[in-house]
């Protein structure tokens, strides 16, 4: 009988942030072992290219390491459960417009557990599965996820789920909304990876006692992870949404001047004086939306949340917001273009959709003209960026 492995930490697929968390999940890739890895996301053109490449170049502090990529890059997740190497648990990290494909391969690894005999509630071998892609979606995907696993058994590809194989499986889907940074130089073969310093992932969702267990495990594997207070990924959704666009989108605004040009920040520039009642404003329009769509509840207290807010971004003080890496890599290759970093997006878009459906036109209108600001900064960063005949002497480019 095929199970998961105990005490096994895969991660889809090996991308920025997939790469950060195997970097601290392996301490800074001093811990190298069979039980930590990547998987192949299916189909995709850069795991085919990593593969044929033969190894991951990771850069930090010390130098770029060369790490031969064999016993590190697993195939997909079919693949993995045929040959006994489904790890305990998942971390899911690609793009948030790849998670319903992904989510799909979820339901396939299903069908063949079944089609092998070995679907049962109490012995599943069914990895503990930790959405940690940006943006605000989870209870969207979880809904998408039951929906496909009832088609399923619509369709005679799975028995009956219910009453005691649904909440089996429902319960190891987690969300893991994270503060790990880590940026990606290049494409495929060619790519090098950087991760950041070492950041908090907070775990909500699924099964109480799957979800300790997770924790459990990945914090002994050396990770930064930690149980939410509530148990609501929403509830952390929307607070992350804070943390993160206090940093990354207001961050932006404040890293590129009004001439367009681009200075490096870290977060401790960011969250005081002034800057912290830009915060302050931008936190209160987000939780109005949160309450409104019941993420928060009638008893929540803002200056609970803003307080939580500013003690996170002060414990990462010394980090340079993702986004900002992001705008600072493609500021210095001359390829910046004056749209939203994936971050923003994936913040920005749901919240503005929220907003409208709670008839909260003030809060839409207010992230529609920080979107707008933003979009106009970038549009002056590149032509800035064109303007200059000589890059390499300029001080400003990072």
């Amino acid at each position: 009988m095929v199970g998961t492995t105990i005490g096994g930490v895969g991660i889809l697929p090996a991308g920025a942030l997939g790469m950060s968390l195997f970097y601290h999940l392996t301490h800074r890739l001093q811990r190298l072992d069979d039980q930590v890895f990547f998987l192949e996301r299916t189909g995709s053109a850069s795991a085919k290219a990593l593969r044929e490449q033969g190894e991951f170049c990771v850069a930090d502090e010390t130098g770029v390491h060369h790490l031969p990529n064999s016993g590190i890059l697993k195939p997909g997740l079919l693949s993995c459960f045929d040959a006994g190497w489904l790890p305990e648990v998942l971390l899911l990290c690609p793009n948030p417009d790849q998670l319903t494909s992904v989510i799909g391969n979820l339901v396939n690894l299903l069908e063949r557990i079944h089609q092998a005999g070995q679907l049962a509630a109490d012995a599943l071998p069914f990895p503990t599965v930790v959405l940690c892609s940006n943006g605000i979606y989870f209870q969207r995907l979880r809904l998408w996820f039951l929906e496909k696993l009832e088609e399923s058994v619509l369709f005679g590809r799975l028995p009956d789920l219910w009453p005691e194989l649904m909440p089996a499986i429902m319960g190891r889907l987690l969300r893991g909304v994270t503060l790990q940074t880590g940026i990606r130089e290049g494409s495929g073969g060619a790519t090098v990876y950087r991760p950041g310093p070492r950041g908090i992932t907070r775990i909500a969702g699924g099964d109480p006692i799957i979800r300790r267990r997770c924790c459990q495990l990945l914090a002994k594997r050396g990770g930064w992870f930690e149980q939410a207070v509530h148990d609501s990924a929403t509830h952390l959704e929307f607070d992350k949404a804070m943390v993160n666009l206090s940093t990354n989108l207001l961050g932006q605004l404040y890293a590129i001047d009004d001439q367009g040009r681009f200075t490096p920040m870290i977060i401790r520039d960011m969250i005081y004086g002034q800057r912290a009642e830009a915060i302050r404003e931008l936190c209160g329009w987000i939780f109005r939306i949160g309450q409104a769509v019941k993420a928060y509840g009638p008893t929540d207290d803002f200056e609970e949340r803003l307080r939580e807010c500013m003690e996170i971004l002060r414990l990462h003080e010394e980090h340079i917001p993702s986004s900002l890496q992001w705008i600072g890599l493609r500021y210095a290759a001359g390829t910046l273009e004056p749209k939203l970093a994936p971050t923003e997006a994936w913040l920005l878009g749901p919240l503005i959709r929220y907003a409208r459906g709670a008839n909260l036109e003030d809060a839409a209108r207010y992230l529609e003209d920080l979107k707008h600001r933003l979009v106009e900064r970038l549009r002056s960063a590149v032509g800035c960026r064109k303007d200059r005949a000589n890059p390499a002497n300029d001080p400003l480019t990072p």
